[in-house]
């Protein structure tokens, strides 16, 4: 199973724990983790490759030149890095035909089989996107995308490469950048929708990228079926969007300890043990 992340330095703790997590959660499978980078060091580098490897899995870390997104716009919290994954099928090894982007801000709390093996249908990327008419209207005048029928949400991709590697041209990339570059809040995930928002397959966001800022919202919104219990037995993704991550200490949130206890078990010093041990188990 093959999973892409794109990352800086100050992601290398958040992405050991979602790793672990999905490590965790999906024993009995093999992982393939792509790294996409401009900046880590080599003992950045090998650090990781021991940790994934101590923990049965294999590692390939691909640099990408800091000048190749040098003049795309770069804002809040949001790093360089976040572009790669636009254009992750023109760096990616050309057998790869399928893989799933995480970003480093996620637990996998079960299997991501359904999610992985899904049939693409033809459809460029699998995403989820969050139902709320007004994030969807806000953002389909800011973008100028009048026929947007969904924003997708680009934390959790299912990417379809031999598709990509026909159908998207750097340049279209490049372009829409340099035009929109004023209009730009989320600037990968903006540009996704605008280009491509119409070649995305729609998956559940409660399954595959609940968003964990919203708790009460969900379960409201479906009469109360989405509460803790169906999550821990259910949810796949949970994504800890938005500026306030679990590892500040200022963070709360109703998963703000599952997160904690995560970590805790991610960055000890025999979190590859555990996984081991728990394989063994099982």
């Amino acid at each position: 199973m093959n999973i892409l992340v794109t990352l800086n330095s100050n992601y290398i703790n958040p992405l050991k724990v979602m790793l672990w997590s999905l490590f965790f959660n999906n024993r009995g499978r093999d992982f393939h983790i792509y790294l996409m980078h401009s900046s880590l060091t080599g003992q950045e580098l090998a650090d990781l490759d021991q940790y994934i490897n101590a923990c049965g899995h294999q590692f390939s870390a691909i640099r990408i030149s800091s000048e190749y997104f040098a003049g795309a716009p770069v804002v809040k919290h949001y790093s360089q890095e976040m572009y790669y994954r636009l254009l992750a099928h023109r760096f990616l090894p050309v057998d790869l035909e399928r893989i799933l982007y995480l970003d480093p801000d996620i637990l996998i709390i079960n299997p991501v089989d359904a999610l992985y093996e899904m049939d693409l249908e033809g459809h460029l990327y699998a995403a989820s996107y969050h139902k709320r008419a007004l994030v969807k209207g806000i953002n389909m005048l800011r973008l100028k995308a009048y026929e947007m029928e969904e924003y997708f949400n680009s934390g959790v991709l299912l990417m379809n490469l031999p598709l990509q590697r026909e159908r998207i041209r750097e340049e279209e990339i490049f372009d829409y950048l340099e035009k929109n570059r004023n209009r730009l809040i989320l600037p990968d995930q903006d540009l996704l929708n605008a280009l491509y928002g119409k070649e995305i397959k729609k998956v559940d966001e409660v399954l595959y990228n609940y968003d964990t800022r919203f708790y009460h919202y969900y379960r409201i919104q479906s009469s109360g079926k989405v509460n803790m219990d169906y999550i821990m037995k259910n949810t796949v993704v949970l994504h800890f969007c938005g500026k306030k991550k679990p590892w500040h200490e200022q963070y709360t949130g109703e998963f703000h300890s599952l997160y904690k206890h995560y970590e805790c078990l991610a960055l000890g010093k025999t979190a590859h043990d555990s996984i081991g041990a728990s394989a063994a188990a099982n």
